[in-house]
């Protein structure tokens, strides 16, 4: 009897120890695909705030009148710095980019004053671009306006197309951990189908008997999210060595917010999986529980 009972408790931690290993492999998925869309995010915001476009002055710009226009500029919500280049400062650039100095052989400096500006991430698109530069080609002492138009598209399109990668791939997970998770449990909860029928004859409500089932499954899920957190943590600790700069980008609030959705999803899908799972030997009839 003693061997009998040792033999269940063992098979039963086995089965336990599946099933939160199983939970947290799916947990551990979707934390992957939430840190891929939010280092993809912050390379976004990173490439678009560093992609600049040229204000080409006039000639006759006097300098207390390029003061006031980048005080203007700098005043706007869309503009996140400004730098003025003066013609000397431009015409040192380009001889360091040539190796020769422009003025040597044409007589005079070509080139036109400047000032580099970079907008804010949430303004550095198609739409929002034509709108800064009508605004900015207002201006009197303003003589054109220089930007790689096509990269600013390139990139707004290719976030564009992996955030509703990511987003697919997230709802795909999402239904197949809901899945996983809910056969594991089920599995659990299938050597207690007569318990629940017998508790259900006696007269206990389907909340009083769904009760210890969630709060065991709970706790599951809890275990299950750890784990799966002590994995993502192991995962950015090997990828610091590996690609330092691209980690850079991932802060402590970044993933702390992370793992509280891990939490969650583990909690919360362990509980649902839990419920569901209760509610169809609560629904079956006696004769059935022997063919399931």
């Amino acid at each position: 009897m003693v061997k009998t009972k040792r033999v269940q408790s063992v098979s039963f931690f086995h089965t336990r120890l599946t099933s939160i290993v199983s939970i947290a492999l799916v947990l551990f998925l979707l934390g992957l695909v939430l840190l891929i869309g939010l280092l993809g995010n912050r390379l976004s915001v990173y490439v678009k705030e560093n992609i600049s476009f040229s204000i080409v002055l006039k000639d006759q710009v006097k300098e207390k009148e390029v003061n006031a226009l980048r005080s203007q500029l700098d005043a706007f919500p869309f503009i996140k710095s400004t730098e003025y280049i003066s013609k000397e400062q431009a015409a040192k650039e380009l001889e360091e980019e040539l190796g020769e100095n422009p003025e040597t052989f044409l007589g005079f400096n070509p080139l036109s004053a400047s000032i580099e500006v970079r907008l804010r991430a949430e303004y550095a698109n198609p739409d929002s671009l034509r709108q800064v530069e009508e605004r900015i080609k207002a201006y009197a002492s303003v003589s054109d306006l220089l930007y790689r138009k096509d990269m600013m598209e390139l990139v707004h399109e290719n976030m564009g197309r992996l955030t509703l990668i990511l987003l697919g791939l997230a709802v795909i997970l999402m239904g197949i951990s809901f899945v996983l998770i809910g056969n594991t449990i089920r599995l659990l909860i299938y050597s207690k189908r007569f318990l629940i029928y017998t508790m259900k004859l006696v007269g206990a409500t389907s909340g009083f008997i769904r009760r210890p089932f969630i709060g065991y499954n709970l706790v599951s899920g809890l275990v299950a999210s750890v784990l799966a957190i002590g994995l993502l943590t192991g995962l950015l600790y090997y990828l610091q060595g590996e690609m330092r700069g691209l980690i850079q980008f991932l802060d402590l609030r970044a993933l702390l917010v992370v793992y509280a959705i891990v939490i969650v999803l583990g909690v919360c899908l362990s509980v649902l999986a839990t419920i569901v799972a209760v509610n169809k030997y609560l629904r079956m009839e006696f004769g059935k529980l022997y063919y399931v």
